[in-house]
């Protein structure tokens, strides 16, 4: 489980939604999420590292595109080896911790996210010589943390934990492979409102994610209530032979959608592909 908020930053999750939002507001990252996430560090604002994707504006504040691209290939000798991404306004800023290898292959990665209000989006990189470095994304969308859910829930729910892979054609050996997995599941923020009773539903989410190649790992994630619905990722793997890629990943339910302190443990999931360079 993620690290309980302390009283300080509990306070300011409070205070700071009545702060006027601008563009390069960076109040929450160095009154808050610097110090919760890395107190001590020197950490270095540039895109040599990894390079931030998202929209100005976005159609839909509830599935906003975002891409994180590596400047390097993965090597034992230099990678990535996690990357942070966070959205500086919404009720949780966390949205998740990428864990990343040399069989990655590259440290790229795409997926859906919600976004409550106007917010710089951002990526912190560590590499394994244990530097930092961070890029950012303003993006305007409203509401997304609360927007309903698009189909019907007891049907999203039949269908919970069904996992799909998807890979390019013409993978080759020894070459990055470039892999979406598909999740079926609400990810409920804690902050929807039921239709039908008017009562604001519980979140109900993702909370861990691993994924191997012939038992390696490749990716390795704790991720929150800002990963849309129906998580997508695409990431890449390095296929040095025929195997099994397998994606295995839990699910939580939380009282409150901003503590971890009161969390319930859901189901286990995992689903293999078989993979044939």
């Amino acid at each position: 489980m993620h690290k309980p908020y302390n009283a300080i930053f509990l306070l300011a999750l409070m205070i700071l939604p009545a702060i006027a939002v601008a563009e390069g507001d960076d109040i929450t990252w160095n009154t808050v999420l610097k110090s919760q996430f890395f107190a001590g560090k020197n950490i270095d604002e540039s895109n040599a590292v990894i390079e931030l994707d998202a929209p100005y504006r976005a159609e839909d504040p509830a599935i906003v595109p975002v891409k994180v691209t590596s400047k390097f290939a993965q090597s034992k000798d230099k990678y990535i080896k996690k990357i942070w991404l966070f959205v500086d306004k919404n009720p949780f800023p966390f949205v998740g911790e990428f864990e990343f290898f040399p069989e990655s292959g590259k440290a790229d990665l795409a997926l859906r996210v919600r976004v409550n209000t106007y917010s710089d989006i951002r990526a912190v990189a560590e590499t394994n010589d244990g530097k930092f470095s961070m890029t950012k994304k303003f993006v305007k969308a409203s509401g997304g943390c609360s927007a309903p859910i698009g189909a019907d829930l007891d049907e999203a729910m039949k269908r919970l934990g069904k996992v799909k892979f998807r890979l390019d054609d013409g993978i080759q050996s020894g070459q990055p492979a470039l892999t979406q997995l598909m999740i079926s599941h609400p990810n409920l923020t804690g902050m929807q409102m039921d239709q039908m009773t008017r009562f604001i539903r519980k979140s109900h989410f993702i909370d861990q994610l691993k994924v191997t190649f012939n038992d390696k790992p490749v990716l390795n994630a704790k991720i929150d209530i800002a990963i849309s619905a129906d998580p997508n990722f695409r990431f890449y793997f390095v296929p040095d032979k025929a195997g099994e890629l397998k994606a295995e990943f839990t699910d939580v339910s939380c009282e409150s959608p901003t503590s971890r302190n009161v969390c319930n443990k859901g189901g286990s999931y995992s689903q293999s592909y078989t993979v044939s360079p």
